[in-house]
């Protein structure tokens, strides 16, 4: 028994998902918490989880887990399922497995430097998102848990790495908890760089891992990227809701006719401008505008051949998912009355709280109010490199189809 140690135990007959390892322990299951040691227990406290079992002399307790405590529905996110110390050990077997894994996965590679090298539950790591944009990793903590554990997993993800990672960016002012209150600061909490651009399958990005949205760019559609590549050659190309512009820089490369990349940010056209120059500078068959998504594309002519949808989120919790999905259909329901007969249309969700068939009845919607023949050539979903863990099917947010319009 480690000092200071918290017990959380369960109801009896309560820890089947555990049985069955899915790392999330929820308060109505928690029978009572019982502190070993002189402190109190605090919200990001690593907590052992047990099982009351009811005997003849009383009960017995079985060890199950240990994780992160919080406070909220989910009261535990279980860090190992065996009974061992949740120290330096731990975090650096835990990243070295991650980043094994993404060698496997050939992510790693001289012309595709920058890829996602923990992803939460997916690499048994919940709270924790860690990508890297060459030698530098950005972390993002979810939990309170993670947010005390920065440190020492900042130390020791470059001996993880074999040394590839030489800074970390910790991004989590907008991710953690708003009521724990823990003021924590975005900045490097090891080493510094300012070189912010990276590789991708050969392309080059700038990355705002300072002020751009997650952690400065969405290595999550990486693999759809190169798909828009492969339809892209000699199309007229509409990227909605553009961003960085990752998807237009693909679609030139695939030589695309002309690509028109359109976001509602002055911040995200500069940022989409100057990645097209990267890669293809003075060349005249991209131009961007800042304007609402929606207004465009109604007052869009019916030129495009290819149209790619890849909105925010429209539902970030499960209270928004009715008015989200009236927001899928609209926009599909736009966007298949504007392509040109015989295009092809990309379109996705990256709301967590929508799942596959609610999406795909959205659009579903969306082709038979247009009246359109619509057939689904690709379902798309999330990289490699963004794990679901099986026990964890929560773990799947992103969804997308490709879609052939007569």
């Amino acid at each position: 028994m480690f000092k200071n140690m918290t017990d959380i135990v369960l109801r009896h007959g309560k820890t089947e998902s555990l049985k069955r390892f899915h790392p999330w322990v929820f308060s109505g299951a928690i029978y009572k918490i019982v502190l070993h040691g002189d402190e109190e227990l605090h919200e990001g406290d690593v907590v052992r989880v047990v099982e009351s079992i009811p005997s003849d002399n009383g009960s017995l307790e079985r060890f199950m887990a240990w994780g992160h405590y919080q406070v909220g529905s989910i009261a535990v996110r279980v860090l190992s399922f065996e009974d061992r110390p949740i120290d330096r050990d731990f975090w650096k077997g835990r990243l070295a497995e991650a980043w094994q894994a993404r060698k496997r996965l050939n992510v790693v590679r001289s012309d595709n430097t920058m890829f996602r090298m923990v992803h939460g539950e997916g690499d048994r790591l919940p709270g924790l998102i860690v990508d890297v944009y060459g030698d530098t990793a950005v972390m993002q903590a979810h939990s309170v848990g993670m947010h005390h554990a920065r440190n020492i997993i900042a130390e020791v993800i470059g001996e993880a790495t074999e040394g590839r990672v030489r800074n970390v960016f910790y991004k989590s002012e907008t991710t953690l908890p708003y009521k724990a209150q823990l003021g924590a600061k975005d900045g490097f909490i090891l080493g510094a760089s300012n070189v912010n651009v990276a590789k991708e399958n050969g392309l080059k990005f700038h990355i705002d891992w300072l002020e751009g949205q997650k952690t400065g760019f969405f290595v999550d559609q990486r693999d759809n990227r190169a798909l828009i590549e492969q339809y892209a050659k000699d199309k007229n190309v509409l990227n909605m809701f553009c961003y960085t512009g990752g998807f237009s820089v693909y679609a030139m490369r695939g030589g695309a006719k002309s690509v028109h990349s359109v976001d509602a940010s002055a911040k995200a056209i500069e940022l989409t401008n100057a990645n097209v120059a990267l890669n293809f500078p003075d060349d005249h068959r991209h131009e961007a505008f800042c304007e609402d998504a929606f207004k465009y594309l109604e007052r869009a002519g019916g030129n495009y051949d290819l149209i790619i949808l890849d909105p925010p989120a429209f539902a970030k919790h499960k209270d928004a998912l009715r008015n989200a999905l009236k927001g899928y259909t609209r926009l599909n329901a736009i966007a298949f009355k504007k392509i040109r007969p015989g295009g092809v249309i990309f379109t996705f969700s990256c709301s967590q709280a929508v799942n596959k068939e609610q999406f795909r009845l959205a659009v579903f919607t969306a082709a038979a109010q247009s009246g359109r023949h619509v057939r689904i050539l690709h379902q798309l979903h999330q990289p490699a490199d963004h794990p679901i863990n099986i026990y964890h099917p929560e773990g799947e947010y992103l969804k997308g189809l490709v879609l052939y319009v007569e």
